[in-house]
């Protein structure tokens, strides 16, 4: 407990260790004292006492028997308050060892906190260092812990965690430590002999296989896996243990982004390639806050032909990033890093209410389809927004198609089905994207109200040249015309891939084949000059333009 200056007391106004063992000695002091004092004075005056008791001869001395039953007293009082103060000095050490304790460990699972860490791994990193040996640091982070989280309710979510703890201290080996940093991140680190890459990449492995057994929890049901990075530190000439336990962690945490990137439920060893990624990263993150602000992400829109008459029957909004510092950013590239960073939402609607104003312009036969993100899925006032935000743009929700990714279906179906009952009653269309790649039902297409399927590129770009592919675009297209549901192909990039695709129904189509995705005013351009501008709508240059007529 600490104390400033010359004060006596604690923050808590206990009395300062100085003055308890002041007392301690006092108390202590009068108990010696008192023994003394009864040794040279109690002989005297009880055989006094016992001889005038037993023969009736003499009389003790009354100020010796008095002091004597003083010095009875006084012992009997400094005993019991010797026996007090070791009683308090017991209780005072097992609170200071239980705030200790606390201090340094997570209250939910036990572990070691963030707070202590560091030591920890530093006293590692010293005794791997005089032995020569090696210390293994595994930054642990469950996937979609939020998920279940928010699915089972907080009580499930700590059990889950109460129980990755314990299976992690079940692996790693004796001389090892495992930390919890806190919400669903944990650290181990254990001294290894050199040489053993092997070993610590079994550990990982089994880590991985131990965690993802499924956790039981008052009859709920939870599953969860982990991604996991790995560094490996021999220290250096220079660095102190702490700097090096720090670069370990530091190393771990970058590997363990990678593992999520690889797939989630892996592990990934640090590579030095991961720091210039990591630098490139946040320069990503800075550029999407700025470029929201800066007006630099906008739509551009690929077209849907109906396959049979050849004709256009609507567009796809898709995201393009035009950054100042970046030039053109795919998508690819740039969605889910928005998606982590929390600015998915904001970014989607930014694009939607452009792609709504740039629709007003086209053919009211044209519809309008715009992805949402599996983010966006979890907001229960999506749906609310979207409607406000066609409302503004004046946009008839007839001409607007939503695509949810067939990998949705299994955030939380519930969720799911709520929100597109609540878009179709407003007349929203809902495809659902991506088919095949997923892992929904025949339940799932016949319980949940979609109006179209759309299938996964991957199986139209290669059905020309591969049976599987075929097979499989055979199948959907049965599942469809059975179900009652349009499908749209994407992927459309060749003659060849159209004509295999006639020989199995209906479809509409997208891709390269038609064309590359295009601006809003390319696709103006290109409306005006097939008459499907609604009258004013023209832009500057076309034959149906103000402009043009004039000259």
């Amino acid at each position: 407990m600490a104390t400033t200056g010359d004060d006596r007391t604690d923050t808590a106004g206990r009395k300062a260790p100085l003055e308890r063992a002041e007392r301690d000695l006092v108390a202590l002091g009068i108990l010696v004292a008192a023994i003394f004092l009864f040794v040279g004075t109690g002989s005297t005056v009880m055989t006094g006492i016992v001889r005038s008791w037993i023969y009736g001869v003499g009389s003790p001395d009354v100020l010796l028997t008095n002091a004597l039953i003083l010095n009875v007293a006084l012992l009997l009082f400094g005993w019991r308050r010797y026996a007090e103060l070791q009683r308090e000095i017991a209780e005072r050490r097992k609170a200071e060892e239980t705030a200790t304790r606390l201090a340094q460990t997570d209250a939910l699972t036990g572990c070691l906190n963030r707070r202590s860490l560091d030591e920890a791994i530093a006293r590692l990193v010293g005794e791997a260092a005089a032995s020569g040996e090696a210390v293994a640091v595994m930054m642990i982070d469950l996937d979609k812990f939020k998920r279940s989280n928010d699915l089972l309710g907080h009580k499930a979510g700590d059990a889950v965690l109460v129980e990755t703890a314990r299976r992690i201290e079940g692996l790693i080996p004796a001389r090892g430590v495992v930390a919890r940093l806190g919400g669903d991140e944990f650290i181990c680190a254990a001294i290894f002999a050199p040489g053993s890459e092997n070993a610590i990449e079994r550990l990982a492995v089994r880590i991985n296989d131990g965690l993802a057994k499924p956790i039981i929890c008052g009859g709920l049901r939870a599953e969860v896996t982990a991604s996991i990075g790995v560094s490996l530190g021999f220290g250096s000439a220079g660095q102190t243990p702490v700097q090096v336990a720090q670069d370990l962690l530091h190393r771990a945490d970058l590997a363990m982004y990678q593992a999520k990137r690889r797939g989630r439920n892996r592990f990934a060893w640090f590579e030095p390639s991961m720091e210039s990624e990591l630098r490139f990263r946040g320069e990503l993150e800075a550029g999407i806050r700025e470029g929201l602000k800066r007006g630099e992400f906008v739509p551009y829109y690929e077209k849907q032909i109906d396959l049979e008459t050849g004709e256009i029957t609507g567009f796809e909004m898709l995201a393009r990033w035009i950054s100042s510092r970046h030039g053109v950013v795919s998508p690819d590239v740039f969605i889910p890093v928005a998606e982590e960073i929390g600015l998915i939402a904001e970014l989607s609607e930014a694009l939607i209410t452009l792609a709504l104003e740039d629709a007003k312009a086209w053919d009211p036969g044209l519809t309008l389809s715009v992805n949402i993100s599996p983010l966006q899925l979890r907001d229960p006032w999506f749906a609310q927004r979207l409607l406000k935000m066609l409302v503004a743009a004046n946009f008839p929700p007839t001409r607007l198609e939503i695509e949810i990714t067939e990998t949705c279906l299994h955030e939380n179906i519930a969720v799911v089905r709520s929100l597109i009952t609540s878009l179709k009653n407003q007349g929203i269309r809902i495809s659902l994207d991506d088919f095949g790649t997923g892992y929904s039902s025949l339940a799932q297409l016949r319980t949940l109200p979609f109006d179209r399927i759309k299938i996964d590129r991957s199986f139209v770009s290669s059905l020309a040249r591969s049976a599987d592919s075929a097979s499989i675009v055979e199948a959907i297209s049965s599942l469809g015309r059975g179900m009652a549901l349009p499908i749209t192909a994407e992927g459309v990039e060749s003659a060849e891939v159209l004509s295999a695709l006639r020989r199995f129904g209906q479809f509409k189509g997208q891709g390269y084949l038609y064309g590359q995705p295009a601006s809003a005013e390319d696709v103006k351009r290109d409306l005006a000059a097939r008459g499907l501008l609604i009258a004013g709508a023209a832009p500057a240059g076309t034959p149906d333009s103000p402009a043009a007529r004039s000259a």
